[in-house]
């Protein structure tokens, strides 16, 4: 075993200069921005608005089970698992973490070992004939490298490696959120396009119906040959508008698929009613949203990151000290290679200090504090942003719920219409056109309905995407090794 013997009084000037460690660390220590000047108390839109209770009613992290619609809750299942773009993002997330082992790798040494053997030949010229022999070398070294972080620069690096993965962890969880939102969305729309198919065959239905009774009282002499052809005219330009709707069910089929990682062909859903209605969601107050919507947090994290590479410029404008260290064995002989007279050393301190650099380094600092100012405009500017996004979606959902009861009213006004119309034209009363008006009308209106319902459970989710889906600026620390 090869056994490197140093001076005694050289672990005493090693162990010295690893004190160097608790030196200072140059640049800001981070303190968050306020992300306004004043956080409102309350939102605005939640006036009236009926907050869920009790309190264990909070969103959690599967939020979507609210909706308590098994077949949304197991294609939800499969985003995390096999949506391609999520998994792009914890890949991402995995090679932050990993940035943060390589700016800890600074604060250990590096050690470097060989082997080397080389033969030379020395020139007669050279005015010295005795020279002119070959000579052989063997050389064993081992050498041993390290930079003291007096300045805080390794330190501040390995700040902002942390920060950064925390952001790529948030960065993470809200391309989740957000491909979970997407999915619920086209799901809710794809079933809304299921209850208007079903309403337009029922409707086509009653249509033949309405035909095939027009048809008799024109053989009977009672209709017009014009009767006729309004209702046929009617029958085929709904069958139109319920075919009309495979097209977008497909395309939402399709992008289901594409969001669960699946080829389009290889997802088929059947047809089901729209029966959900909005759940009650939990409000909490808005300074909240600062820890629980990922974005934000994600952007929070970014001010942290850029902060500490104030600290990392900064400590440029120190001089580095460098400990090395190399020993082995060298001869010229291989038999005497590996023994005690063969051994070399040699250890010390190195000091340097860049003295004109053309303002490199000012240059560096002055960027590095402007990335910061960014962060925090962009910080503050998701912050807005996610304030306005919970308004947006109060207001909608509280509007849409007055909407859909004045149009619950307007569908049944609509149908005793068409039940007092039908009755008169079979009385003779009126003509046909007066039973095409008021069906005409009652279609609308049921249709009308039911886009409503679709809207209003995509207003639920994207609430509860705006709140941040049951998520926790807590689960942040777990990004650290």
């Amino acid at each position: 075993m090869l056994n490197i013997q140093l001076p005694y009084r050289c672990y005493h000037f090693l162990a010295g200069a690893l004190m160097l460690l608790a030196g200072c660390t140059v640049g800001p220590n981070y303190v968050r921005p306020a992300a306004m000047p004043v956080m409102p108390a309350s939102y605005k839109e939640a006036n009236g608005w009926k907050p869920a209770q009790p309190k264990d009613e909070a969103i959690k992290g599967a939020w979507w089970q609210v909706f308590n619609d098994p077949q949304l809750n197991a294609l939800e299942e499969q985003v995390a698992v096999s949506n391609q773009n999520v998994l792009a993002a914890e890949a991402a997330f995995r090679q932050a973490r990993a940035l943060i082992q390589a700016a800890k790798a600074a604060y250990y040494p590096t050690v470097t070992a060989g082997a080397s053997v080389s033969r030379a030949h020395s020139s007669a010229s050279l005015g010295n004939p005795s020279s002119n022999a070959d000579t052989t070398s063997y050389t064993l070294p081992v050498d041993i490298s390290w930079e003291a972080d007096i300045w805080g620069r390794v330190r501040r690096s390995v700040e902002a490696s942390k920060a950064s993965a925390q952001a790529s962890a948030a960065d993470l969880a809200a391309l989740r959120l957000s491909s979970q939102a997407q999915l619920a969305q086209a799901y809710f729309q794809l079933r809304a396009q299921d209850a208007q198919r079903a309403f337009l065959d029922a409707t086509v239905a009653y249509y033949q119906k309405s035909l095939d009774l027009t048809k008799n009282r024109y053989a009977s002499g009672v209709a017009a040959k014009a009767d006729v052809l309004q209702a046929e005219t009617q029958l085929k330009s709904t069958q139109a508008q319920a075919i009309d709707i495979g097209v977008q069910r497909a395309q939402l089929e399709h992008a289901i698929a594409l969001l669960i990682g699946k080829p389009a062909s290889d997802l088929s859903l059947p047809s089901a009613p729209l029966v959900a209605s909005p759940p009650p969601i939990p409000l909490e107050m808005p300074s909240m949203l600062l820890e629980r919507r990922p974005d934000v947090a994600a952007a929070e994290r970014r001010m942290a990151a850029a902060n500490a590479q104030i600290g990392v410029a900064e400590a440029a404008w120190y001089p580095s000290v460098t400990l090395s260290a190399s020993g082995g064995l060298q001869s010229s002989s291989f038999s005497r290679w590996l023994s005690l007279p063969s051994r070399f050393w040699s250890v010390g301190p190195t000091v340097s200090e860049t003295v004109f650099d053309g303002g490199l380094r000012s240059a560096q600092n002055d960027q590095a504090r402007a990335a910061f100012d960014a962060e925090v405009a962009a910080y503050r500017q998701i912050v807005l942003t996610g304030f306005q996004q919970v308004e947006d979606n109060l207001a909608s959902l509280r509007i849409l719920e007055e909407e859909a009861k004045a149009q619950d009213e307007a569908v049944q006004a609509a149908r005793q219409s068409v039940i007092i119309t039908d009755n008169q034209y079979k009385a003779g009363i009126i003509g046909y056109l007066n039973v095409l008006i008021a069906q005409t009308t009652e279609v609308a209106n049921e249709r009308t309905a039911i886009t409503i319902r679709g809207s209003r459970m995509t207003a639920s989710v994207l609430l509860i995407t705006a709140l941040g889906g049951g998520w926790d600026a807590s689960n942040l620390q777990k990004t650290e090794q």
